[in-house]
């Protein structure tokens, strides 16, 4: 056993030996990363990777004194670093040699609009040239390649593997989506990042980041320490959070429905008109500095208006200025989806599942001239319990009908969850509630007329519910094509 200097250690990892931070993964020969988890202690996966070979083991003094007689029984190096997620992210770069690839990575962050402004980004980079890969929540694709994507955002050595494998397939820019988690545990750090945008900050994920100021800290990390300073930036004005960013990235570009902010240089900053809204669609009108524009889109609602802003910002800020290719763009799976049914009823799958999301579709949908609004809706289990109310509020707000079910109760009792958001539903016209999700939207379907809307909220692109702890198959779609048959 030895102490292996960190710089040491970089260089063998640059010239081709492997990295793992999982011990199942671990090969004869590796490095293994020793990353502590939120309520886990990854010293105990220690002994595991030692015994099947790794080479040397990556750690912090206190995990090396419980490990240390191990290490020496079995002649295995060592190298002491203090943060290990922060190793971890460093050395993945290097076994993939990321920074050598000239990949443009544009980071999105946000709760709400993220998945759809990964989509426009990616149509709008590729109507300009460009081969382009995306990481986000529905999948991970690029030329030749696509797969389900189980987080958001991967972990460190997922990243720079998919990074390398773009560029090894002719992508010149990866649109990636960046959640709260993944700022908060380092797996973004040494991504070469082009540029990034801050689309909005509501509740969601409160039960890890406990409040609403650590979870805007979290989201803050893509602007202040994710080698973004100099780098483009497109920020919402429109959202007080991302006006307090504004304050460390004063070179920003921002955008909204109203003038700059104080802080904002009126030169860098894109203003929308929402000309009309309505079942078909959107028309904008843009002005910048540059110049103005029209943009009729068949994205419907004032938070895909949002999301077509969003999108013009950061293309401005990389240089872009025609955005002539969003015209043509009908949205992708799960949000705000029509689902064509032999009835012809008007049917829309969503994932919106925060209270924020879920006003916002709602308001979409109500925009549109339907007669009445009947939705869809659950709270998923073992997550933040303070918002299942707020759900219910949202809902009873704007729906001439709550149809109250489960999402993915996970480890929790579905009545359990139900109960949490029944006050939340005080006000509302009307409250069906029954646990089964199939038979919720065979009831709720049953009540549509030809000109009522029925929105199925919650789960969007997922074909799966997790119930104690099992995941099953469950599609939404699926669920409306079966109950109302497909043309």
């Amino acid at each position: 056993m030895a102490a292996v200097t960190y710089a040491g250690l970089r260089e063998k990892v640059r010239k081709g030996l492997a990295v793992c931070a999982d011990s199942r993964t671990v090969t004869r020969g590796c490095v293994y990363v020793v990353v502590h988890g939120a309520s886990e202690d990854g010293q105990k996966y220690v002994p595991d990777a030692v015994q099947k070979g790794c080479s040397c083991v990556v750690l912090d003094e206190k995990t090396l004194s419980g490990v240390q007689d191990l290490l020496r029984e079995h002649g295995t190096d060592y190298v002491l670093h203090e943060d290990t997620r922060f190793a971890l992210s460093e050395l993945a770069a290097d076994m993939y040699h990321t920074d050598e690839t000239g990949l443009m990575v544009v980071g999105i962050t946000g709760t709400n609009g993220k998945t759809t402004c990964a989509a426009l980004l990616e149509r709008l980079f590729a109507a300009h040239g460009h081969k382009v890969g995306v990481l986000g929540t529905v999948s991970y694709r690029w030329p030749g390649h696509c797969e389900a994507a189980p987080l958001t955002t991967p972990g460190p050595l997922e990243v720079h593997r998919m990074l390398r494998a773009m560029s090894d397939a002719g992508c010149t820019v990866c649109v990636m989506e960046v959640s709260s988690h993944s700022l908060d545990q380092k797996r973004v750090w040494h991504v070469p990042f082009a540029g990034a945008c801050f689309t909005n900050l509501t509740q969601d994920h409160l039960d890890f980041h406990h409040t609403m100021e650590e979870y805007f800290e979290a989201k803050a990390l893509l602007f202040t320490k994710a080698q973004l300073p100099g780098k483009a930036k497109a920020l919402n004005a429109d959202d007080a959070y991302c006006v307090r960013l504004l304050e460390r990235c004063p070179d920003a570009w921002t955008y909204g429905f109203g003038p700059a902010p104080k802080d904002g240089d009126p030169a860098h900053h894109l203003q929308g008109e929402l000309v009309s809204q309505g079942v078909h669609g959107v028309t904008l009108h843009m002005t910048a500095q540059s110049g103005s524009w029209d943009l009729v889109s068949p994205l419907i609602g004032r938070f895909n208006a949002d999301n077509l802003l969003t999108v013009q910002a950061m293309g401005l800020a990389m240089g872009i200025t025609d955005f002539s290719s969003l015209e043509g763009f009908a949205g992708v799976p799960g949000r705000v989806e029509r689902v064509v049914n032999a009835k012809g009823l008007h049917i829309f799958v969503d994932y919106a599942h925060t209270p924020d999301a879920l006003i916002n579709v709602q308001q979409a949908l109500r925009g549109a001239g339907f007669k009445r609004l009947v939705t869809v809706f659950g709270c998923g289990g073992n997550r933040d319990r303070t918002k299942r109310p707020l759900m219910g509020e949202a809902v009873a707000r704007l729906s001439d009908v709550a149809v109250l079910t489960s999402d993915n109760p996970r480890f929790e009792n579905p009545d359990d969850i139900i109960a949490d958001v029944m006050p939340g539903l005080a006000e509302a016209k009307e409250v069906i509630v029954d646990a089964d999700r199939y038979l919720a939207t065979k009831k709720a379907i049953a009540m549509l007329g030809p000109d009522d809307c029925l929105l199925i909220a919650g789960k969007g692109h997922e074909d799966y519910q997790i119930v104690n702890g099992v995941k099953r198959h469950y599609s939404d779609q699926e669920t409306v094509r079966e109950l109302c048959g497909t043309l």
